[in-house]
């Protein structure tokens, strides 16, 4: 039988860390999700829609995959 898998992926704005994103605290959601079963595949730079307008704003898409069952 095939593996399988899940995956999960965050868009993360930089206030959505607190303000300034930091090594330390994209660390801590790191670790916060590897807890859970899940692992780092990607970490991808990207324009996130805000919450106000049309336009985004800096953040990035950190995406993680984790084996079902």
């Amino acid at each position: 039988m095939a593996e399988r898998f899940e995956y999960k992926v965050l868009e993360i704005r930089e206030k959505l860390l607190g303000g300034k994103m930091s090594g330390a605290k994209l660390e801590g959601l790191l670790n916060e999700h590897a807890a859970q079963g899940w692992q780092l595949k990607a970490i991808t730079n990207a324009e996130v829609k805000g919450r106000i307008g049309p336009g985004g704003v800096d953040g990035i898409l950190v995406t993680f995959e984790r084996r079902t069952g």
